[in-house]
Protein backbone atom coordinates (compact mmCIF):
# COMPACT_ATOMS: atom_id res chain seq x y z
CA UNK A 1 0.00 0.00 0.00
CA UNK A 2 2.92 2.13 1.23
CA UNK A 3 4.73 1.51 -2.55
CA UNK A 4 1.72 2.42 -4.34
CA UNK A 5 1.46 5.65 -2.73
CA UNK A 6 4.85 6.56 -3.36
CA UNK A 7 4.69 5.30 -6.92
CA UNK A 8 1.43 7.78 -7.55
CA UNK A 9 2.99 10.72 -5.66
CA UNK A 10 5.85 10.34 -8.11
CA UNK A 11 3.78 10.43 -10.71
CA UNK A 12 1.80 12.86 -9.52
CA UNK A 13 5.08 15.23 -9.44
CA UNK A 14 6.28 14.24 -12.69
CA UNK A 15 2.72 15.33 -14.38
CA UNK A 16 3.09 18.42 -12.44
CA UNK A 17 6.48 19.36 -14.06
CA UNK A 18 5.61 18.22 -17.56
CA UNK A 19 2.83 20.09 -17.96
CA UNK A 20 4.75 23.09 -17.09
CA UNK A 21 7.54 22.38 -19.33
CA UNK A 22 5.24 21.79 -22.10
CA UNK A 23 2.56 24.31 -21.69
CA UNK A 24 5.25 27.32 -21.44
CA UNK A 25 6.64 25.82 -24.77
CA UNK A 26 3.21 25.64 -26.25
CA UNK A 27 2.50 29.17 -25.09
CA UNK A 28 6.07 30.21 -26.49
CA UNK A 29 5.63 28.74 -29.84
CA UNK A 30 1.63 29.54 -30.29
CA UNK A 31 1.97 33.10 -28.87
CA UNK A 32 -0.10 32.96 -25.81
CA UNK A 33 0.68 35.85 -23.84
CA UNK A 34 0.73 35.17 -20.16
CA UNK A 35 1.38 37.37 -16.98
CA UNK A 36 4.65 38.69 -16.41
CA UNK A 37 6.85 37.13 -13.60
CA UNK A 38 9.84 38.23 -12.48
CA UNK A 39 12.64 36.38 -14.79
CA UNK A 40 14.31 35.47 -10.78
CA UNK A 41 10.66 33.49 -9.73
CA UNK A 42 10.49 31.92 -13.01
CA UNK A 43 14.29 30.84 -12.67
CA UNK A 44 12.59 28.93 -9.16
CA UNK A 45 9.94 27.75 -10.85
CA UNK A 46 11.82 26.01 -13.53
CA UNK A 47 14.58 24.89 -10.90
CA UNK A 48 11.79 23.30 -9.00
CA UNK A 49 10.05 21.50 -12.32
CA UNK A 50 13.50 20.16 -13.23
CA UNK A 51 14.32 19.09 -9.37
CA UNK A 52 10.73 17.52 -9.45
CA UNK A 53 11.21 15.77 -12.46
CA UNK A 54 15.12 14.46 -11.32
CA UNK A 55 13.24 13.41 -8.23
CA UNK A 56 10.77 11.22 -10.16
CA UNK A 57 13.82 9.64 -12.14
CA UNK A 58 15.44 8.57 -9.40
CA UNK A 59 12.61 7.41 -7.10
CA UNK A 60 11.59 5.74 -10.44
CA UNK A 61 14.74 3.83 -10.59
CA UNK A 62 14.71 3.11 -6.84
CA UNK A 63 11.37 1.26 -7.65
CA UNK A 64 12.32 -0.38 -10.36
CA UNK A 65 15.38 -1.53 -8.32
CA UNK A 66 13.32 -3.13 -4.99
CA UNK A 67 10.73 -4.62 -8.23
CA UNK A 68 13.35 -6.82 -9.54
CA UNK A 69 15.06 -7.51 -5.94
CA UNK A 70 11.08 -8.65 -4.99
CA UNK A 71 10.64 -10.55 -8.42
CA UNK A 72 14.52 -12.71 -7.52
CA UNK A 73 13.00 -13.36 -4.33
CA UNK A 74 9.62 -14.36 -5.98
CA UNK A 75 11.63 -16.76 -8.21
CA UNK A 76 13.76 -18.25 -5.60
CA UNK A 77 10.59 -19.34 -3.38
CA UNK A 78 9.25 -20.73 -6.27
CA UNK A 79 12.62 -22.68 -6.74
CA UNK A 80 12.53 -23.95 -3.42
CA UNK A 81 9.22 -24.81 -3.57
CA UNK A 82 9.84 -26.73 -6.92
CA UNK A 83 12.47 -28.61 -5.38
CA UNK A 84 10.84 -28.86 -2.32
CA UNK A 85 7.93 -30.68 -3.93
CA UNK A 86 10.34 -32.78 -5.69
CA UNK A 87 11.97 -33.87 -1.96
CA UNK A 88 8.40 -35.05 -1.00
CA UNK A 89 8.05 -37.35 -4.00
CA UNK A 90 10.60 -38.97 -3.19
CA UNK A 91 10.15 -39.36 0.38
CA UNK A 92 6.89 -40.31 -0.01
CA UNK A 93 7.63 -42.56 -3.04
CA UNK A 94 10.42 -44.36 -0.58
CA UNK A 95 7.71 -44.46 2.04
CA UNK A 96 5.35 -46.44 0.35
CA UNK A 97 8.28 -47.89 -1.65
CA UNK A 98 7.23 -47.63 -4.93
CA UNK A 99 8.92 -49.35 -7.86
CA UNK A 100 10.49 -47.57 -11.06
CA UNK A 101 7.22 -48.02 -12.85
CA UNK A 102 4.73 -46.99 -10.25
CA UNK A 103 6.62 -43.50 -9.20
CA UNK A 104 6.87 -43.02 -13.36
CA UNK A 105 3.06 -43.59 -13.16
CA UNK A 106 2.55 -42.12 -10.10
CA UNK A 107 4.41 -38.75 -11.49
CA UNK A 108 2.28 -38.77 -14.43
CA UNK A 109 -0.72 -39.60 -12.63
CA UNK A 110 0.02 -36.38 -10.06
CA UNK A 111 0.97 -33.76 -13.05
CA UNK A 112 -2.92 -34.65 -13.69
CA UNK A 113 -2.31 -36.80 -17.33
CA UNK A 114 -4.99 -39.30 -17.61
CA UNK A 115 -4.33 -43.15 -18.10
CA UNK A 116 -4.20 -43.57 -21.71
CA UNK A 117 -2.08 -40.37 -21.79
CA UNK A 118 0.66 -42.44 -19.62
CA UNK A 119 0.49 -45.40 -21.02
CA UNK A 120 1.54 -43.76 -24.11
CA UNK A 121 3.91 -41.93 -22.47
CA UNK A 122 5.35 -45.43 -21.40
CA UNK A 123 4.39 -47.66 -24.13
CA UNK A 124 2.50 -49.79 -22.39
CA UNK A 125 -0.89 -51.14 -21.58
CA UNK A 126 -3.51 -48.92 -20.33
CA UNK A 127 -4.27 -51.99 -18.37
CA UNK A 128 -1.01 -52.33 -17.07
CA UNK A 129 -1.07 -48.30 -15.76
CA UNK A 130 -4.61 -49.10 -14.71
CA UNK A 131 -2.94 -52.03 -12.34
CA UNK A 132 0.05 -50.01 -10.98
CA UNK A 133 -2.32 -46.58 -10.47
CA UNK A 134 -4.19 -49.30 -8.08
CA UNK A 135 -0.83 -50.21 -6.67
CA UNK A 136 0.26 -46.70 -6.37
CA UNK A 137 -3.50 -46.50 -4.36
CA UNK A 138 -3.04 -49.31 -2.20
CA UNK A 139 0.20 -48.51 -0.99
CA UNK A 140 -0.41 -44.63 -0.11
CA UNK A 141 -3.66 -45.52 1.26
CA UNK A 142 -6.11 -43.81 -1.22
CA UNK A 143 -8.57 -44.82 -2.72
CA UNK A 144 -7.75 -42.67 -6.40
CA UNK A 145 -6.17 -39.62 -7.83
CA UNK A 146 -7.72 -36.81 -5.78
CA UNK A 147 -6.76 -38.38 -2.58
CA UNK A 148 -3.29 -39.12 -3.82
CA UNK A 149 -3.02 -35.06 -4.72
CA UNK A 150 -4.82 -34.46 -1.21
CA UNK A 151 -1.81 -35.99 0.59
CA UNK A 152 0.77 -33.66 -0.99
CA UNK A 153 -1.43 -30.61 -0.96
CA UNK A 154 -2.06 -31.02 2.84
CA UNK A 155 1.84 -31.45 3.39
CA UNK A 156 2.66 -28.29 0.83
CA UNK A 157 0.51 -26.36 3.45
CA UNK A 158 2.19 -27.81 6.54
CA UNK A 159 4.62 -25.91 8.05
CA UNK A 160 6.78 -28.61 8.72
CA UNK A 161 7.50 -31.47 6.91
CA UNK A 162 5.33 -34.59 6.41
CA UNK A 163 5.72 -36.72 9.76
CA UNK A 164 6.88 -40.82 8.37
CA UNK A 165 5.76 -41.87 11.59
CA UNK A 166 2.25 -40.68 11.72
CA UNK A 167 2.16 -41.92 7.61
CA UNK A 168 3.78 -45.80 9.09
CA UNK A 169 0.58 -45.85 11.43
CA UNK A 170 -2.19 -44.65 9.27
CA UNK A 171 -0.70 -46.83 6.31
CA UNK A 172 -0.76 -49.86 9.20
CA UNK A 173 -4.08 -48.56 10.33
CA UNK A 174 -5.94 -48.62 6.96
Amino acid sequence: MRASLVVLAILMVQAVCAFFFVSDILFSVLGIRSHPIAWQTREYIEIGAALGLVLGVVLGAVALHRFWKERQRAEEKLRRASGAFMDLLEERFTNWELTPSERDVALFAIKGMSTAEIASLRRTAEGTVKAQTNAIYRKAGVSGRPQLLSLFIEDLMDDGPPAPMAEAARRASG
